[in-house]
């Protein structure tokens, strides 16, 4: 009995004498751990190492990480404090929708991160707060950006005058932060630093390296990696600036109420628009409900089906049988469709039949169906496709700038005390 009293007395002793967890930094009115700092520095490590990116020295990539710590809290928070939650449902449909897109289970999804060093239960986690802070930042930036009709037309002339192919750029980033009112002293700073990356970058550095190490954008630890970007889809900021830059040539500083940036363009390349490929298709849709079974439905399809093969006009039997009510009085013709107009289970029974064929009778979401194919074209959608683009490019333009803008009040705004040592 002694014995065990004195081993465990030993081995609370020796418990308490491995160092403990300290704090590192307080934000608002939540602190940051030492353990939290070292976990995300150890990711980091590991998705650098993975892309074979320049690995920036351990203060760098600590100063860096704590910022992104810090950012990531700030919204946190903020989602709590607006009540942005996401359930255990939507968590759970979110990680096998991951295993489903590497084509694994979600057993065998466990299994893969437990070998690779991961616990399951802090990487379910991990994702519940990437899908808040995505919510967050969707009811906050996202849902609030309109793109007006006027704006297309000015996007689209613009292109028009640039004339030929549309061309895209992949760019690199840097971002200087400057706090919104910022004090002399603080301006000075930030100007100091930008005159340390541009000696570095003229003494033959690595734009990236250098990112990873300096800059205070949200793809810093990504080499400053803003992807590839057509004109519409710049930053109001770099429009104007990009498409004179050569490949590899970096940009002066250009001043936001962000701060200093400065953007290097990696690489160019050319699009081709493409013809889109339409189907025009009729069907007859019969659809369940307290009085109609699956079976049911399913049965009074087949024996349609019958019908048409022996001979039967399918428009005529849709007139008289379909439940969309829409088609049927075209004779159950859907018009010409486009790729992706269809749900999934449609489109693929409507993709395997030729001209003139007939599907299988199958069910979707809305009922059970019988498709008929009508014709196949190749039509040219350029009006209607280039708005849509347009439309697109200019809303994640616009996103991008309001969410940096978003994200710099919000960490402005926020109570930030660094005890890290």
């Amino acid at each position: 009995m002694i014995r065990i009293l004195l081993l465990t007395f030993l081995m609370v002793n020796a418990a308490w004498a491995e160092p403990m967890d300290r704090i590192v930094a307080v934000v608002n009115n939540e602190v940051l751990l030492e353990s939290e700092l070292v976990d995300m520095e150890q990711t980091v490590r590991q998705q650098l190492h993975q892309r074979n990116a320049a690995m920036p020295p351990s203060d760098v990539l600590r100063k860096q990480v704590m910022e992104r710590l810090i950012l990531q809290r700030v919204q946190l928070q903020k989602a709590d404090s607006i009540g942005i939650r996401v359930g255990d449902d939507a968590l759970n449909a979110a990680l096998k929708q991951i295993a489903d897109n590497n084509k694994i289970t979600l057993r065998e999804f466990r299994d893969v991160l437990a070998k690779d060093g991961y616990d399951f239960a802090d990487f379910r986690d991990s994702i519940r707060e990437e899908m808040v802070i995505s919510r967050l930042r969707k009811s906050q930036v996202e849902d609030r950006v309109v793109v007006s009709d006027r704006e297309i037309d000015t996007y689209l002339t613009t292109q028009a005058v640039q004339g030929g192919s549309e061309t895209s750029y992949h760019l690199l980033h840097m971002l200087i932060n400057v706090p919104e009112a910022a004090s002399p002293e603080q301006v000075q700073s930030a100007q100091d630093r930008l005159n340390k990356i541009q000696e570095l970058l003229n003494a033959g550095g690595d734009f990236s390296e250098v990112a990873a190490g300096y800059s205070d954008g949200q793809n810093a630890l990504e080499g400053g990696d803003l992807g590839w970007r057509k004109k519409g889809e710049l930053p109001s900021l770099f429009s104007d600036v990009v498409p004179g830059l050569a490949v590899g040539e970096v940009s002066k500083p250009l001043r936001s109420g962000s701060g200093y940036h400065l953007v290097m363009v990696k690489d160019k390349k050319s699009e081709e628009t493409h013809l889109v490929k339409q189907t025009l298709a009729s069907h007859i849709l019969i659809k369940t409900n307290e009085l109609t079974t699956d079976n049911d439905a399913e049965k009074r399809l087949e024996q349609l089906r019958e019908r048409v093969l022996n001979g039967d006009d399918f428009a005529e039997l849709a007139r008289a049988h379909s439940d969309d009510t829409g088609s049927a009085i075209e004779g159950g013709s859907l018009g010409w469709s486009s790729p992706g107009a269809m749900v999934p289970e449609f489109e693929e029974k409507m993709n395997e039949l030729s001209i003139g064929g007939i599907s299988e009778v199958f069910k979707s979401r809305f009922g059970w169906h019988l498709i008929k194919i009508n014709d196949r074209r190749e039509q040219n959608m350029a009006e209607e496709y280039n708005r849509n683009k347009a439309r697109a490019a200019i809303r994640q333009r616009k996103i991008e700038e309001d969410l940096e803008s978003w994200l710099r009040e919000l960490r402005d705004e926020s109570y930030v005390e660094y005890r890290d040592s």
